[in-house]
């Protein structure tokens, strides 16, 4: 039901134009990418995939970061202009349920963008390359890795959006986070567990044991941040 409201109160935020628009921008990137130097390309060694996830992924992952901040200052926007998420505490709604109604909206929508990048990355391999057989499944494990590492980030997001009711102040420090996350080595496993640089580690050839420890420390730092929304929830409570 909470997600229901949420999907009516986007209408006019512009909130779904943005992910649909950034999702075919981070989708065209491998494309323009081939399309101006595919010679460069297609001459390395490694599978399809793996060529053109280390061209274009750190591009495409820092788009995707910038879209869920961007989302996540949005989505609470329309919540604190005209003192609507005063309005919404007098109404028998949980904050919690408010919180999670759009973490789950800015999911499905990630997975949208997710998909569109997914789509565009599978016509290069299949324009430019001779994708074999198991691309599909090695196309969907990296997919859903990306996902999974952007949860925390997401999450984070959200939680510092509701934490700020000036949509400026969340989106400055959400875009000072990302740029961060682009200056840290991404070689160094504790430096990289940052939440707004752990959506830039790809599947494809890492270890499968580091693979493991990104997935348990992306979950770990989504639960972390789900407690902290509920403490925050709290000490608002006794302090309103």
């Amino acid at each position: 039901m909470s997600v229901f409201l949420e999907c009516k109160k986007i209408r006019r935020t512009g909130f779904l134009q943005a992910f649909i628009g950034g999702g075919i921008l981070a989708g065209a990137v491998p494309v323009v990418n081939m399309a101006v130097r595919s010679e460069i390309y297609q001459t390395k060694q490694g599978s399809p995939l793996q060529i053109l996830l280390s061209a274009n992924w750190q591009m495409m992952a820092m788009l995707n970061v910038l879209l869920v901040v961007t989302g996540a200052c949005l989505l609470y926007h329309t919540e604190y202009a005209d003192h609507a998420m005063q309005k919404m505490k007098s109404l028998p709604v949980r904050e919690i349920s408010i919180f999670s109604g759009k973490v789950i909206l800015t999911i499905l929508m990630s997975l949208l963008i997710l998909a569109i990048e997914a789509g565009a990355t599978a016509f290069c391999a299949y324009y430019w390359f001779e994708a074999r057989n198991g691309f599909w499944e090695e196309l969907g494990r990296n997919f859903g890795y990306a996902f999974l590492l952007m949860l925390p980030c997401l999450v984070l997001s959200m939680l510092i959006s509701e934490a700020c009711k000036n949509m400026w102040i969340s989106l400055g420090i959400g875009v000072v986070c990302v740029f961060t996350a682009t200056m840290l080595p991404t070689d160094n496993f504790a430096l990289s567990l940052f939440p707004f640089a752990t959506p830039f580690q790809m599947f494809t050839g890492t270890d499968l044991a580091q693979v493991t420890r990104y997935i348990y420390a992306a979950a770990a730092e989504t639960f972390v941040f789900g407690l902290a929304e509920l403490l925050l929830i709290k000490i608002r409570r006794s302090f309103a």
